[in-house]
Order: structure tokens, then sequence, then C-alpha cells
């Protein structure tokens, strides 16, 4: 007897293949709540490990405030009988057969699971969605598919860039850190902190790509692609800024989760300022009344903020990074800094726009951001010249 699933789609595309007749691929994008519980997984062999690293940030990203899952994964491939599309209900009629050899998940089992496994966490009022890569034919060949798709999908971006041996800068530099032990350097480490979230924050601090508010390191937000291009760029210059930038690591981490830990506050002082009401566990991007921690030294936090808003403020502190003689330094300490700018920040990114994804892509608002910090940084120098001749 025949398996078939209903299910509610947001979008279907359909492209004919031009090199097999008879065979088409049907791109459905879906909300997580409408994906079926129980699709067969049996026709891919390699069955999903939801205990490696791999894993555990498929996990993250399901349970994360961003809604740009569907952008940023590669989404679930599924071989199917039939396939059918009511447009005026947006309703999909699924048929996987009775031969769980050949019809069901053929890649993307992690992502499934970690959907399954996790939505029911995400907040009531956000809806995240999941790409669907459907292939119907008769003439298919399961196996050959399910290999290729398979052992691709085990390459990380770190291992296609063949950074593995390329990590003793950052080693060195977090060495002495209460979570050194914790940090996946390798694919498939059983461990909590992926080396990318640390290479993320070094790009974004990269002033000889990012020298001033002409520029700004969106990439670190919206494209993971560049941020591992960029550190492989570097390596083999005479150059390197990821060499000079590594010491600080330690730093950058503290100033993320300083304004993790506190842009609440900074948004709770900025509404009080306009004589409203916070309501910050409402916005979208936002999740409160729950125990969260911080990404790194897991400190606890109040809420889950979406790094769409928490990226183009611990950007703007670019500005506060100088080079003289070969050598990085801060001209003044971004704690003290954000003290005097963090409402200011927060204002202004909230100001922009309440959806994650659209404030993390927005260039003119990290631009704007950074010249935030560099006002500030240049009234404490005028100050600072000013002390000097007194």
């Amino acid at each position: 007897m025949s398996s078939t699933f209903n299910f509610k789609a947001s979008a279907v595309r359909t492209i004919e293949s031009p090199s097999q007749k008879g065979v088409t691929t049907y791109f459905v994008y879906l909300n997580f709540r409408d994906l079926p519980s129980n699709l067969p997984m049996e026709v891919n062999p390699r069955q999903p490990k939801m205990t490696t690293a791999v894993a555990k940030s498929l996990i993250n990203a399901v349970k994360s405030p961003d809604t740009d899952f569907d952008i940023n994964n590669r989404g679930i491939v599924i071989v199917a009988k039939q396939f059918k599309f009511t447009p005026n209900q947006n309703l999909v009629s699924l048929d996987l057969g009775d031969d769980p050899q050949n019809y069901g998940i053929l890649d993307g089992g992690h992502t499934y699971k970690a959907i399954i496994d996790n939505r029911d966490q995400i907040h009531s009022g956000l809806d995240k969605f999941v790409k669907l890569e459907i292939i119907v034919g008769e003439q298919l060949t399961v196996s050959r598919i399910a290999d290729a798709r398979n052992t691709s999908a085990q390459v990380s971006d770190i291992a296609l860039f063949e950074l593995d041996d390329k990590f003793d800068l950052i080693k060195d530099s977090l060495s002495n850190e209460q979570y050194a032990s914790e940090i996946a350097y390798k694919d498939n480490e059983n461990k909590r902190i992926p080396i990318a979230e640390l290479i993320r924050l070094m790009f974004t601090f990269n002033i000889k790509r990012f020298p001033d508010d002409s520029t700004a390191p969106v990439s670190a937000y919206s494209g993971k692609q560049a941020v591992f291009k960029d550190y492989q760029k570097e390596f083999g210059t005479d150059n390197n800024i990821y060499e000079k930038l590594a010491p600080f690591l330690p730093d950058l981490v503290d100033l993320y989760e300083l304004i993790q830990k506190e842009l609440p506050n900074k948004y709770q002082e900025y509404k009080n300022s306009e004589g409203k009401n916070a309501a910050f566990g409402r916005i979208r991007g936002v999740e409160g009344s729950g125990s969260y921690y911080t990404d790194f030294t897991e400190q606890s936090i109040n809420y889950n903020i979406s790094t769409g808003f928490l990226m183009p403020i611990f950007g703007a502190f670019r500005a506060l990074l100088r080079e003289s003689d070969g050598k990085i330094s801060w001209e003044f300490d971004p704690k003290d800094v954000w003290k005097i700018a963090g409402t200011r920040l927060v204002q202004n990114t909230f100001d922009t726009d309440t959806n994650p994804q659209q404030v993390g892509k927005s260039k003119t608002l990290w631009q704007a951001n950074y010249r935030i910090v560099d006002s500030v940084r240049k009234d404490l120098l005028l100050d600072k010249l000013l002390n000097e001749r007194n």
C-alpha cells in the first residue's frame, strides 16, 4: 500500500531534467511546523548521528531565532514516486510508494531530524522554513544519487578550504580560556563551539579589508563561505591580518558576549527615553522567558537574540582598532565605549528594522553603527589630548 503525505507549501517550483527525460525535480519551501514527522529515511544508508559538531550546529540553527534557515541550509532531498500540487490550497501530496529502499529522504537526514526533534522549541510567533528537493522519475538510479549527494554532504566548508592545519594561531590565542577545550577544529568533533564562529568574529574586525565606514563586513552575518575564503586567502601573504587579529580573540569574545548580555537593558533604556514600554521578548528574532547561555563562556542570560541584531552592533567596534608599525592595538577599550554608545547603537539598530534578517544584511546599518563608535572614539581622543595639554 502506498504511503502518501499531505502538507502545506509556501512555494513550489518545477524543473524538468534536460539530461534525462521523465525526471522532474520539485523545489518546495515549507514551514517547519508543516514538515511531516514520519518521512522514511531507509533509502539513505547513512543514518543521522545527532551527537556530532555538525549535527549540534544544525540543532542550534533550528532553535535559533534567526529566520533565514532556508537560505543557509542545503535542505532535504527526497525521492518520490509521485508528486501533486494543488495551487488554490497550497497543498502538496507526496506519494512515497511502498518500497522504503527506493523512496524517502535521500539526503539531508540530519537537517530533517534536527527540525522534527526541535521545532517545538521555536517561539510560537516565529516562522522558519526549509527547502525540499523532491525528485520524481521512473528510471532513477537511487543508489548513484545517494552516494553522490551524501559524499558531498560529508565535506564541510572548513574541509573544502583545507584549513585544518591553519588553526594554530587561534589555538595559541585561546589556550588559557575556559572554553578552549570545547572548540571543534575538525569535522564531526563532538564539541560545542564550531571554529567557524571564531573566524567570523575576526572577519568582522578585519581592518585590512574593512578599514573605515566606506565598507562593512556584512558577510560575517550573511555569507559564511565568504568568511572562510577570506581566512584562507590571507595565509601565505606577508601581511596576514588574521595573525594580527588572533591575539585579540579573547577580547572579541568578551565584547560579543557583553553585547549579548546587556543588549536587553540598553533596549530598555532606549525605550524608556521615548516613554515607551520595552517588550523586548516580543521582538521577532528574540526569544525570552527562558534559560539561555552566551555562545562561548555559557554565562546565563534571559534572552536568546538573533545574530542579525548582534553582529551589526559588534562590528561597529572595529572603529577602535588601529595598526601601527605592523601591529594592531585598541585605541580605546571597547567595553568602555560600549558603556557610552551602547544605547545609541541599540536604538539605531532596532529603529532600522525589527526583522533580524534584514538588519543583519543592511550595509547602511553596519556603516551607521560604525560611525557612532567612531564618533565616540574621536570625542575620547579629543578629551585625551586636552588632558595631556593641561
